[in-house]
């Protein structure tokens, strides 16, 4: 059929990007992160973490011994001591590191060190190419125990950093930042370093989301005039931080911008899927992160709008369920078994959401007048399962709503 030719692809175009999802009938959902949050851990995260963390210089390739010639091994002599949990290593001293890294003599590296759980021996793994600058940044750098808005203030001052390896770094620490630890920087976050960044041929496209989420907080109406041409630029392809770009651009404009986002990637149903779902993914954010820029009530109004995209049907579902927006019950079962939305996971999401719809809330008094939408979805319930039992019962049985 149609339609599972186009879920599968919506499904794999969100599992290409790194999202999770699961189905929206279930208890739990794991909701997917955006594009620049794939977890990576910082470089002051491995030195906590380590046992040991060298500076170490190049030496050569060995493969005299046996394990050497099994997987290869390169020799490094450690040029300066950032962590030893051991207290068995010396500046000057020669260590081997399981694989082969080309390199030439002086070539300075940094080395993470975990002991082996059989001899205690520290095994070291390769941190990556390291210069004199970068070094420094390393060994100033703030522990990641102390609150994140401290550490921000220390890094965000490396944000225009030519170094790939600071470069990278900033990266990780930002990305995993909240959102409103970076709106703390005030000032400090340098509206033209954030747009350099932004726009330069040199930026990773991995990073682009950030920065667009980045030039959100700090930048002006010429930074969302220019988000807004980036937003709207044609496209069938999918575009790595696409995602952070609508979220800084609804930062800056508000209800104006979600307007542009609703008629050009939300309501177009000639946007290609990724936008669109990128869009929802906007929403989404903005719901939880964007401390009501936009009105709770605008931002279901653009998810309600989804609805009718069947691809994603089930997924909108559940995030209206999340929002406790119960205004559509009569929607939805006009929806339930027509046409394109005749298939389970849509079926489920909307048994689950009349199920969800008829919970009296927690605060109730047993003298309150109950509400207008639980006594609709009580009657919509005992039409599903007149309609329908083998469903709702598999909802109520495997999902517990």
């Amino acid at each position: 059929m149609a339609w599972r030719h186009k879920k599968l692809f919506a499904l794999l175009a969100v599992a290409a990007i790194g999202l999770v999802a699961g189905d929206v009938a279930s208890a739990q959902v794991r909701w997917p992160k955006m594009s620049w949050q794939e977890y990576s851990p910082t470089f002051a995260e491995h030195v906590a973490d380590a046992d040991a963390f060298v500076v170490a210089q190049w030496v050569a390739i060995n493969t005299n011994s046996e394990d050497a010639k099994r997987r290869g091994c390169t020799e490094y002599t450690i040029k300066e001591i950032v962590s030893d949990s051991s207290g068995d290593l010396s500046v000057g001293q020669k260590v081997g590191a399981p694989w082969v890294i080309n390199g030439k003599a002086g070539d300075l590296s940094v080395l993470f060190g975990t002991k082996s759980a059989e001899d205690k021996k520290i095994v070291w793994q390769f941190g990556g190419p390291a210069t004199e600058t970068s070094i420094k940044y390393i060994l100033q750098a703030p522990s990641p125990d102390i609150p994140i808005g401290q550490q921000l203030e220390y890094y965000v001052t490396f944000l225009d950093s030519s170094d790939p390896f600071i470069g990278y770094d900033i990266h990780a620490v930002f990305a995993n930042a909240p959102l409103i630890a970076i709106k703390q920087l005030g000032k400090k976050l340098t509206r033209q370093k954030v747009f350099q960044r932004l726009t330069s041929d040199d930026t990773p496209a991995t990073r682009i989301g950030l920065y667009g989420l980045m030039i959100g907080v700090c930048g002006n109406q010429d930074d969302a005039k220019y988000l807004k041409e980036k937003i709207l630029e044609p496209t069938k392809d999918y575009r790595i931080g696409i995602d952070g770009l609508m979220c800084g651009y609804l930062l800056l404009t508000g209800d104006k911008g979600l307007d542009v986002l609703d008629e050009a990637k939300i309501r177009n149903k000639d946007a290609p899927f990724i936008e669109t779902y990128a869009a929802m993914q906007t929403l989404r954010f903005m719901w939880e992160h964007g401390e009501e820029k936009i009105k709770p009530e605008r931002l279901r109004q653009s998810m309600r709008i989804l609805l009718e995209r069947y691809e994603i049907t089930d997924l909108v579902i559940s995030d209206l369920v999340r929002w406790k927006d119960w205004s559509i019950q009569d929607k939805l079962m006009k929806m339930y078994g027509e046409g394109d939305f005749n298939i389970p996971p849509i079926k489920r999401a909307i048994a689950r959401y009349m199920l969800l719809s008829t919970r009296l809330p927690t605060d109730a008094t047993a003298d309150a007048k109950v509400p207008e939408h639980i006594e609709r979805g009580r009657k919509y319930v005992e039409e599903l399962r007149q309609k329908d039992l083998k469903t709702v019962s598999e909802v109520e049985r495997l999902f517990n709503p």
